[in-house]
């Protein structure tokens, strides 16, 4: 019966970790970030706060599911078959990065952030050229790599402070008083 309690556990995580991952994807698309940022195709990578406490609190094994879920899903909500191959591409390229990363002494979760935003931005220039059969389209990768330490750096930020506000949490619920689960 344990067994079982702890995968519906595993499962309902996941889950949660999904919608929240989707709906900071959907909400990332309202900021205006062209504006300062005037390349196409950049954003913030909001979803990524999503997959880098999945991985650092859950190990790659989840991170991996929340992450697959995330992009098949945003493909069927919004995104279409393209969609899909840009983002399923710079994430796992992504997440392998920072799975590698983030046991790395000399790494903070800032550091893993930025290493995974920059494979994030290879990996979408692997997908564009696959789609458009073209080499030509790696010339944009410099621009995006620049953009990709910004935008790491402040996905990182939030990420730091996610994981500190949730082992806060956490502790707190261990202390006599705090809440149990």
């Amino acid at each position: 019966m344990r067994g079982r309690t702890v995968q519906a556990k595993t499962v309902t995580l996941c889950a949660v970790l999904t919608a929240l991952a989707l709906g900071l994807s959907y909400a990332e698309r309202l900021l205006p970030l062209g504006l300062a940022v005037p390349l196409p195709g950049v954003k913030l990578g909001l979803a990524n706060v999503v997959t880098l406490a999945a991985l650092y609190l859950l190990g790659p094994r989840t991170a991996l599911t929340v992450l697959v879920l995330r992009c098949l899903l945003g493909a069927v909500f919004g995104g279409g078959v393209t969609a899909l191959a840009f983002s399923l591409t710079g994430g796992l390229l992504a997440l392998a990065a920072m799975a590698a990363a983030r046991h790395a002494p000399f790494l903070s979760v800032y550091g893993v952030s930025i290493l995974g935003a920059a494979a994030h931005n290879v990996g979408q220039i692997l997908a564009a050229m696959a789609v458009l059969r073209s080499v030509y389209v790696a010339a944009y990768l410099p621009f995006l790599l620049l953009v990709s330490a910004a935008t790491g750096l402040l996905t990182g930020a939030a990420s730091a402070g996610t994981l500190r506000a949730l082992a806060a949490a956490a502790h707190s619920e261990k202390r006599p008083g705090g809440m149990k689960s």
